[in-house]
């Protein structure tokens, strides 16, 4: 785990930002991610943002009719 608080610059950065890509794209969480670095939530999303991932909707309960199965 890095150090809370420190800066992650240059190639710690790059091998974070695949790391946490190929843990989200596996179907990990932001929150997740986040926990397991001990970074914040903004910071995972930041980092995978500028790696142009594509972030998945929000999942959880959504508001309105349920859909007849």
């Amino acid at each position: 785990m890095i150090k809370k608080g420190a800066r992650i610059t240059g190639g710690e950065r790059t091998t974070l930002a695949d790391d946490l890509k190929a843990k989200y794209a596996q179907g990990a969480s932001i929150r997740a991610l986040a926990a397991e670095t001990g970074r914040s939530y903004g910071f995972v999303h930041r980092i995978l943002t500028e790696s142009d991932v594509s972030l998945r909707s929000r999942g959880g309960a959504t508001r309105g009719a349920r859909k007849a199965s």
